[in-house]
């Protein structure tokens, strides 16, 4: 299992930079990344967008995206990881958007589900996940998740 140290150390390797934005985390992926010392030298900022307002005008995911497809969805996790670029120019951008539940689930959109995206390069790649568990259980596999999910996009 990958964890924020890997990651870390390959962003100092090849001097790159990292920027969040994330949803059902809740900043946990910015916390664990700032958890590191020495932090200030490849993270400048992380967004905690929550709601579809704050998609919407921080990352600019368009309202047709939000209407059409839901905040958690591929589309949007791709569209959060442009904007995220868009705001920041952050060589690694990492975005996260599901539900952590108990509660707002549905057979199409079972608590547990979690859209991760990452932007590296000119590639952004999303990934459909479904965990289990508490909602704690959950955003905590999702963070551990996330850095996984870094390291692949960075290494392909």
């Amino acid at each position: 299992m990958a964890d924020v140290f890997e990651v870390v150390s390959l962003l100092k390797e090849k001097n790159l930079k990292i920027a969040t934005a994330e949803s059902c985390t809740g900043g946990m992926i910015a916390s664990t990344i700032v958890d590191v010392p020495g932090v200030s030298a490849f993270f400048d900022e992380g967004y905690v967008t929550y709601a579809n307002e704050a998609k919407h005008k921080n990352l600019f995911v368009d309202w047709d995206i939000l209407n059409q497809y839901g905040a958690v969805s591929e589309e949007c996790a791709y569209a959060m990881a442009q904007g995220l670029y868009r705001q920041t120019q952050a060589d690694v951008c990492i975005c996260s958007t599901g539900i952590a539940g108990p509660d707002g689930g549905t057979p199409e959109k079972p608590v547990g589900l979690v859209y991760l995206s990452c932007k590296y390069k000119d590639k952004v790649t999303v990934e459909k996940c479904n965990f289990s568990g508490s909602r704690t259980e959950i955003r905590k596999a999702a963070v551990d998740r996330a850095f996984e999910f870094i390291l692949e996009c960075m290494n392909n």
